[in-house]
């Protein structure tokens, strides 16, 4: 196992989900540790997908995870939820307009082969317009299945754990009538990770890291 840093951190961090809950499903415990080591970073926050009910709910959402950030923006859009492929033109205009706005050193998207059309448009996106970039592409558990192997683990704390859990089945009510959205869930998955990656705490979220350069 080789174990790696971010050096003196990265200072602008994009996140991309493409629903209002999927950026914290997929690296939640992740974003509580830098924003913990990196207190001066900036975090662009940007869910795909929304209707105004669960915007609320994400907005809320991204508020508990990046309290204590220094600086932050938080974009919900309404994208037509389930057809992603079916607008991909006005989402790919949208990515050649958020790239003129930031330029992140760190980057977190959906798996690049996600069973989910809307996960996996913008996973495609994401690499064809941030092509001189790091990006962690996350994994989110679903009934379609499609659960890959990681090549990437952040370790995390019990505490991040269970603030990641927590702050899901709090903000996203509209969600609880889905019965794989329970926090046996998010705790089953960082469990696994957490074994195949020796964590310290037993408890990691996985990632795919396609292209990693060594300076």
């Amino acid at each position: 196992m080789i174990n790696t840093t971010f050096g003196l951190g990265p200072q602008n961090i994009l996140l991309m989900g493409a629903h209002c809950d999927d950026i914290e499903i997929g690296c939640g415990g992740t974003i509580l540790q830098l924003v913990e080591k990196y207190p001066s970073a900036h975090f662009e926050w940007v869910v795909f997908s929304s209707t105004p009910v669960r915007a609320r709910e994400a907005e809320a959402s991204a508020a508990l995870f990046l309290a204590g950030a220094a600086s932050r923006n938080v974009t919900v859009r309404q994208f037509r939820n389930g057809y992603f492929p079916y607008v991909g033109a006005e989402i790919k205009d949208y990515f050649e307009i958020l790239k003129t706005q930031v330029s992140p050193d760190l980057i977190f998207t959906h798996h690049l082969h996600d069973r989910h059309q809307d996960h996996r448009i913008l996973a495609e996106m994401t690499w064809n317009t941030f092509r001189d970039h790091l990006i962690l592409e996350f994994e989110i558990p679903k009934y379609d299945g499609g659960l890959s192997s990681p090549n990437f683990f952040v370790p995390i704390s019990q505490a991040q754990a269970e603030k990641k859990a927590s702050a899901l089945m709090e903000c996203f009510v509209t969600e609880a009538v889905k019965p794989w959205f329970t926090r046996d869930t998010f705790f089953a998955l960082l469990r696994l990770r957490g074994v195949e990656s020796n964590s310290p705490t037993g408890l990691a979220e996985g990632y795919q890291c396609r292209k990693l350069v060594l300076a």
